[in-house]
């Protein structure tokens, strides 16, 4: 008699009905919901996103290099990021195969160090900027300044990378109602992806047309300083240098295989995906660094300590200091640990596949729980703890392989990743050197996890002048 066929390795099923029942709590809570999901049934799951949606879910290191690196051709990008192209158009975060590469060899160049050093004073002066808005609140009767955080630094982070991107083409009113545009368009597709039986709804509440107009308004306002930066350009006088920003590098740059530039809507998609990608991860990162110092104060005096020490006497920090101050960076590391700035990644199986036996199948949608993988207990000792020493040279454990992606992982990788933690690491160092950061009497938000992860409401924070 012959033996019974051994049965084809999967993962743990959760029925349709269970994803339904709970998808509300999903919605309001998709972080605590996946937690308890992943602790209950293992590492990967199979579900339904919003009771409708087959998807895998996963916090296992190996498929997820598996999916990201090893096996990478075969993993494209899930409709899930591909509808924001209707709001976005089809920029690197939006793009993918032979188009996606072609701009990335395009674009590569422009974050390289060398512009990174000439960045650097930018993003320090944003950065004094903010400090110098703190020190004019300040008085003998009022020595602290109590804000929230998460809105300082989002107009600190705006900055930054609006004037990286376009010099002094845009104003601080278009800034803002910038910021304030990609905002709204965010929180409405995450709304639409998580809820969507909703979707009729919105469809007969006109809520799809008027976000459309947004995106509309928001390449308008960026098409408008695309023409202030040319019309610039050509009334300076002859010799003049041109801008050391991002929009003059994005104009000036050549495809490498037929020598021509990027056209006007390539260059407004690159542009609407520059803001977005470059303002929204580094503010929420820098809120929640601001809020686990202010808990930990003697995390917090190490890293005054060593700004004191290797930039004495108001030494203005330049971007070949920063190697010398690595407890800056690891404060940073941490921050974006605990608090991931992409907290999750959606890909689909393009073509069948295979990982540890288990056989994937063509369209598979993957949910790669960033959130899940940083806070894995199996991965990272004291997982819930606050230590940026686990990122120091020599430090043991060493952080996992795929265990730790604030930035993704394998060839799309964030081509802003040594933008992103250069600014980090300069607005918390001229912060810290002027003011010591203390919590208020009101509880730290919890997690509104939209395209990436927000707090849920403000996040009182006092500045005190050192």
């Amino acid at each position: 008699m012959a033996d019974a066929p051994l049965p084809t390795p999967s993962w743990p099923r959760i029925p349709r009905l269970v994803t339904l029942r709970s998808s509300l709590q999903a919605a309001r809570d998709p972080v605590g919901n996946l937690d308890k999901l992943l602790a209950h049934y293992g590492d990967t799951v199979h579900l339904f996103l919003g009771g409708a949606r087959p998807s895998v879910v996963t916090r296992d290191p190996a498929l997820v290099q598996h999916i990201l690196q090893k096996n990478h051709r075969r993993y494209h990008k899930s409709d899930l990021t591909h509808g924001l192209v209707r709001y976005l158009g089809k920029g690197l975060l939006t793009n993918e195969g032979a188009d996606w590469l072609r701009q990335r060899r395009l674009i590569q160049p422009g974050f390289h160090r060398q512009r990174l050093a000439g960045l650097t004073r930018l993003m320090r002066q944003a950065a004094d900027e903010w400090v110098q808005d703190l020190k004019l609140q300040l008085s003998d009767q009022k020595p602290v300044v109590e804000l929230d955080a998460h809105a300082a630094m989002t107009q600190v982070a705006f900055r930054i990378v609006a004037r990286s991107v376009f010099g002094d083409s845009l104003g601080e009113e278009q800034l803002t109602q910038l910021s304030d545009w990609l905002t709204a368009i965010q929180a409405f597709y995450v709304n639409t992806i998580r809820q969507p039986y909703l979707r009729p709804w919105h469809w007969a509440r006109g809520n799809y047309g008027r976000h459309d107009q947004l995106a509309r308004n928001l390449r308008e306002l960026v098409r408008g300083a695309i023409a202030r930066h040319e019309a610039a350009l050509a009334a300076a006088p002859a010799g003049a240098l041109p801008p050391n920003d991002l929009l003059q590098m994005l104009l000036d740059a050549r495809y490498e295989d037929d020598g021509t530039a990027m056209s006007e809507n390539q260059l407004l998609d690159e542009l609407n995906i520059l803001l977005i990608a470059g303002h929204e991860t580094s503010a929420n990162a820098l809120a929640w660094a601001f809020a686990l110092l202010a808990h930990h104060p003697e995390k917090q005096e190490k890293l005054a300590a060593e700004i004191a020490r290797e930039l004495p006497n108001g030494q203005a920090v330049e971007f070949e200091d920063l190697p010398r101050l690595p407890y800056a960076l690891h404060v940073v590391q941490e921050a974006m640990r605990l608090y991931p700035p992409a907290w999750i990644i959606d890909r689909t199986a393009t073509e069948t596949d295979e990982f540890a036996g288990v056989p994937i199948a063509k369209g598979t949608i993957f949910s790669l729980y960033i959130y899940g993988l940083h806070h894995h207990p199996g991965l990272w000792p004291d997982a819930e703890v606050f230590n940026p020493e686990r990122f120091a040279a020599g430090a043991a454990p060493a952080p996992p392989a795929y265990g730790y992606l604030p930035f993704g992982g394998g060839p799309r990788l964030c081509v802003g990743q040594q933008f992103a933690l250069t600014e980090l690491q300069l607005v918390l160092i001229q912060t810290l050197r002027e003011f010591r950061v203390e919590p208020t009497e009101a509880p730290v938000p919890g997690m509104n996890p939209l395209i990436t992860l927000r707090p849920a409401g403000e996040l009182r924070l006092r500045f005190r002048r050192r």
